[in-house]
């Protein structure tokens, strides 16, 4: 299939306009035409024309590498709210809601524990006799909650997860929060 160049013709192979026989016959590429894959000769012509765009392509790729493979070796689990409950109901992990206590009181998961990443240390008393217990981190979106994690494997804690999306995720998943203190 050729593909249509404008109203009066259409490009051929070596790129020269040509008129049609008919109008009727003028016809699109169909879907369903294979497309040529791109050669490795082709790939390096591209990065030779578009050193910018090459780069920042493999910049790119190198970051989500590294941040992958930093986020596999760290020992910290990131979860999705299902696993959180399972983890609640099987395991009685528990769970750290690092944000404000205005945030917490508004509403925060079930048996969950206020702890401000203000006054966050892995020594305090919520959190020193769950050692051997899983822990999960819970904070507004799940960012805040990385940094506590780092600082809980390095004070020696072994089960350490952080709650994927934050308490938004799991309000996402139409999970139930508590209002109060806890």
């Amino acid at each position: 299939g050729h593909r249509l160049a404008g109203p009066l013709g259409r490009l051929t192979p070596a790129g020269t306009r040509r008129p049609w026989p008919s109008p009727a016959l003028a016809t699109i590429a169909a879907p369903h035409d294979p497309v040529d894959p791109v050669t490795l000769a082709e790939f390096i012509a591209f990065a030779g024309r578009h050193p910018i765009l090459s780069l920042a392509l493999a910049g790119i790729t190198l970051a989500l590498l590294y941040n992958e493979i930093a986020g596999r070796l760290s020992g910290i689990r990131r979860i999705a709210p299902a696993q959180l409950t399972a983890l609640i109901n099987r395991d009685n992990a528990l769970v750290v809601d690092l944000r404000i206590a205005g945030d917490f009181e508004k509403g925060h998961i079930a048996g969950a524990r206020n702890v401000q990443m203000s006054q966050f240390d892995p020594e305090n008393k919520h959190l020193a006799p769950a050692r051997a217990l899983p822990v999960v981190l819970v904070c507004k979106v799940g960012q805040t909650a990385d940094g506590a994690a780092k600082r809980l494997r390095k004070a020696g804690f072994t089960n350490v997860n952080v709650l994927e999306g934050g308490i938004q995720a799991w309000q996402a998943a139409d999970l139930p929060l508590v209002k109060g203190r806890g």
